[in-house]
């Protein structure tokens, strides 16, 4: 049980795995009103960089969940680094299904809502893990400007249009689910660029390193179309963002 081969590589010097920034991640920790002490459930962790911060920051206690070995030893290494590892676990297994043992104060999955097949399955994963009066936190790209056409779709990592809603989509299915939207953080075009663009430069990096590798030929023909497509369509036409909610 792990994480494909080529999403390891070309994350593989990421610490945020979504494009947020590590301001961007401080602003929602004080946006949200952490405390020392606050417990957090993160699903589908990645690095872990949001949970060490918060706990090095905040003094959040928690546990995070992610089906990659690789990610799952950086998470465990930058804890160490920040000198939160004994206030914080790190669990190599499927957040699809993972529920806390106790309830916990904050159950985020920030960018990853396939865990649960989409933003309404991952919300009720993440509540049965909450404390009532509890926080969810979830990560969701959504249309900024309607699509034209497929390519922009395609290029936007989607099938269909209808695999994302525009915002007020977005936020009108949060109350039609049951939760009020009390805050929310917004990535920017900058945030887009320091996560997407700097997967080409380790994918550059790792192709000057394993010219011969399995994975070279599929690695090369992504450097050469990645940066257009990237440009073209997903930074005008694709948002995301972090939104925290309340059970009404």
């Amino acid at each position: 049980m792990d994480l494909p081969r080529n999403f390891v590589i070309r994350e593989r010097d990421h610490r945020i795995h979504n494009p947020f920034t590590a301001e961007k991640f401080a602003i929602l920790g004080r946006a949200v009103r952490l405390r020392p002490g606050t417990s957090v459930l993160d699903l589908a962790c990645g690095s872990g960089e949001m949970l060490c911060t918060w706990s090095r920051d905040h003094g959040v206690t928690g546990t995070g969940v992610d089906i990659s070995t690789f990610f799952v030893d950086q998470a465990r290494a930058r804890a160490a680094e920040l000198g939160v590892a004994e206030r914080l676990a790190f669990v190599h297994g499927d957040a699809a299904g993972h529920v806390a043992p106790e309830p916990v104060d904050v159950a985020s999955c920030i960018g990853a809502t396939w865990i649960g097949d989409g933003v309404d399955g991952t919300l009720a994963l993440l509540e049965r893990s909450l404390r009532p009066g509890g926080l969810l936190l979830v990560g969701e790209p959504f249309w900024r400007v309607d699509p034209p056409d497929q390519a922009t779709v395609e290029g936007c990592h989607a099938s269909a249009k209808e695999d994302y809603d525009d915002l007020p989509a977005l936020v009108s299915r949060f109350g039609r689910l049951g939760w009020d939207l009390v805050e929310m953080v917004l990535a920017d075009e900058d945030s887009w660029d320091r996560y997407v663009a700097a997967q080409w430069f380790t994918v550059r990096a790792w192709l000057d390193e394993n010219p011969d590798d399995d994975l070279a030929g599929e690695f090369r023909a992504e450097l050469d179309r990645a940066p257009l497509d990237y440009v073209r369509h997903l930074r005008p036409y694709l948002g995301w963002g972090v939104f925290a909610l309340k059970r009404r």
